[in-house]
């Protein structure tokens, strides 16, 4: 069996680390929020993070249903055009959301 001390050791190394970790962003603030590598990844990631999310939910629903996965593909062009006419994010998930679940009713 695991040695007791061993176990009250990781446990608190654990807590430590979330600890650490929660409290870094009030610690760093002023830092984090002068620095230019925080500002490039706050105007990149949240896209890069929808598109990974669309690609892998796409592909997955695809993947789920026999044939050819147009309804996905209609549901993506879909929420590019209306994401890059209107910048309202809302709108083009809702929109495509929306298409997507009228085309596989049908």
């Amino acid at each position: 069996m695991t040695d007791t001390g061993y176990v009250l050791t990781v446990i608190a190394l654990m807590a430590l680390v979330t600890i650490l970790l929660r409290a870094l962003p009030f610690i760093a603030g002023h830092w984090l929020r002068r620095h230019p590598l925080v500002h490039k990844l706050g105007d990149s990631l949240p896209l890069s993070i929808m598109v990974l999310l669309l690609i892998d939910s796409a592909a997955g629903q695809a993947r789920a249903h026999d044939g050819l996965p147009w309804q996905e593909i209609a549901a993506v062009i879909l929420v590019v055009l209306l994401q890059w006419r209107t910048r309202q994010t809302l709108l083009s998930i809702a929109a495509g959301t929306a298409l997507y679940v009228g085309l596989r009713a049908l």
